[in-house]
């Protein structure tokens, strides 16, 4: 039996992990198809030609969640001390950097607002609590602002919440009832993001690069330079197999035929697709999925075919699921020495400080240095992003999405009254992200795929758009998640996957959450 995946993101490396550790398959039974130069999907970070360093983004880790993900990962040596698994590694590493901000929402004054307070009046509580008891079937395919009035956007807790998670106003009501289920035990800390936990360096190197080498020493072949352009599907007494991928490799056509019995996953769908980036004097490229090819398969393969879900719910409206994000290399330690004194946290203890009445809503994150595999020690590296970047700015007369990163690093400074000076030296890098939250693009029933349709019989979907009941997108959990159930379904085993956590039924977790609210 062999099997192919189609993407090189973490839910192809965590399947075809999971595969070996938990099926038993020869790693050379395993073949991997990436378009790009590397694998990781959305978990990258890399230095540029010009020494700076780029982030498109990073993603949200929790101790007390992402059951998948560490469990995976108990078994991955860590890249810098082989005897401890990422696991150990990453825990050991957040006992010592213990998170807890002083400085999580800044007012256009510079002042840190006090967040002790959700600012939550009654009739808030009534609406929250409303949206969080409705079935999902009640939720259909509504927006957060049909079950929410205006006054609750200008809470504390909707500023942290929306800033911590990437939620917009017009993003799915289903999508953030789930989250205030599988996150209910952050709510009582939200303002201090106690609960957020971060790896030793960013989530390529520390995540990505022992997995891919774990993945090597057991045979894995990589096929970078290749799009798989088109599957050929066949009905088998009902059921869809696919017979044969079309791959496009470096522009030369090739046909695979697939034996019965070959398995294929599928990453449906791209947040990160269309991405661009800018440098200090110009702004990122506005690409759309016609520059790229990320959603052509998933369009191709379930156009007739309900079962396999429907992309255009995500992919047809940039302007909804777009942010901009940014990385700063500093050459002096100047910026982090200042930001370290107003926020009151070291670097990599505070989690984001957000600008509450930036235009842009901005926000930053300053790391525990390094945050790269490769720094050198004079360097320092931050990561901001902005949720309305089509807005003009407070202190720059323009939209962040046409400044280069000088005047992105202006209008920070204006934000903070920092002197311009600090960043002398500096590199901002900017970086457009046409689909970063289409995943919370309203839905309804349907328009994900389960991990494996009813319908398939080799097909496994691996990707934030499937469908796996309670779980919420945009964490490296759901892609795993699916990768591991897909795996699983296919190869027909016999093991459970871990339960998500229900901290939505602890009584303490209940009452601190009631306490909070009433605050």
């Amino acid at each position: 039996m062999k099997a192919y995946f189609i993407g090189g993101g973490i839910g192809s490396l965590a399947g075809a992990a999971f595969l070996i550790r938990d099926g038993g398959v020869s790693g050379g039974d395993v073949t991997i198809y990436e378009e790009l130069p590397l694998v990781g999907g959305s978990l990258d970070g890399a230095r540029l030609a010009d020494h700076a360093y780029s982030l498109r983004g990073g993603r949200m880790l929790t101790t007390d969640h992402y059951e998948c993900t560490w469990g995976l990962l108990k078994g991955i040596p860590s890249i810098d001390d082989p005897s401890k698994t990422v696991y150990e590694e990453t825990v050991a590493f957040n006992e010592a950097q213990m998170a807890h901000s002083q400085a999580r929402l800044v007012d256009h004054n510079c002042f840190k607002i006090d967040v002790s307070t959700m600012g939550f009046t009654m009739q808030d509580r009534i609406e929250l609590v409303r949206l969080a008891e409705a079935s999902e079937e009640e939720l259909g395919a509504s927006r957060i602002t049909d079950w929410l009035s205006p006054p609750f956007f200008r809470t504390n807790f909707w500023y942290m919440w929306q800033t911590t998670f990437a939620f917009q106003t017009w993003h799915s009501a289903a999508e953030l009832k789930r989250y205030l289920h599988r996150f209910m035990n952050e709510f009582p800390r939200i303002e201090t993001l106690g609960g957020v936990k971060r790896t030793v360096y960013n989530q390529f190197d520390a995540i990505v690069r022992p997995l891919l080498e774990w993945l090597r020493q057991k045979g894995v072949r990589f096929e970078n330079g290749v799009r798989v352009t088109d599957m050929d599907l066949i009905d088998e007494a009902g059921k869809l197999r696919v017979a044969g991928l079309s791959l496009n490799r470096d522009g030369k056509l090739e046909a695979l035929t697939l034996k019965d019995g070959d398995l294929v996953f599928f990453q449906n769908g791209s947040m990160t697709d269309a991405t661009s980036l800018g440098t200090m004097t110009s702004p990122p490229k506005r690409l759309t999925k016609a520059d790229s090819h990320g959603w052509e398969l998933w369009e191709k393969i379930a156009a007739g075919r309900p079962e396999f879900g429907n992309p255009a719910v995500f992919n047809s409206s940039i302007p909804e699921s777009y942010w901009e994000s940014f990385t700063v290399t500093c050459s002096t330690p100047v910026f982090f020495d200042k930001m370290e004194r107003f926020s009151g946290n070291r670097a990599g203890t505070g989690g984001l400080v957000t600008f509450k009445d930036s235009n842009w809503l901005m926000s930053v994150v300053l790391y525990r240095q390094p945050h790269f595999i490769d720094q050198p020690a004079n360097l320092q590296v931050f990561w901001g992003y902005a949720l309305h970047p089509d807005r003009v700015g407070n202190f720059v007369p323009k939209p962040m999405s046409a400044c280069g990163g000088a005047e992105i690093l202006r209008e920070l400074c204006g934000h903070l009254n920092f002197d311009p000076g600090v960043f002398e030296g500096a590199a901002c890098i900017p970086c457009n992200l046409p689909y970063i939250t289409s995943m919370f693009m309203p839905r309804a029933k349907g328009d994900r795929p389960l991990p494996v349709p009813k319908n398939s019989k080799n097909l496994g979907f691996i990707s934030q758009f499937v469908e796996i009941p309670d779980d919420v997108v945009f964490t490296v959990e759901y892609s795993i998640r699916a990768a591991q159930m897909a795996v699983y379904q296919l190869l027909g085993l016999d093991r459970q996957i871990p339960p998500i956590t229900r901290h939505d039924k602890s009584i303490k977790v209940i009452v601190e959450t009631i306490e909070k609210a009433f605050a």
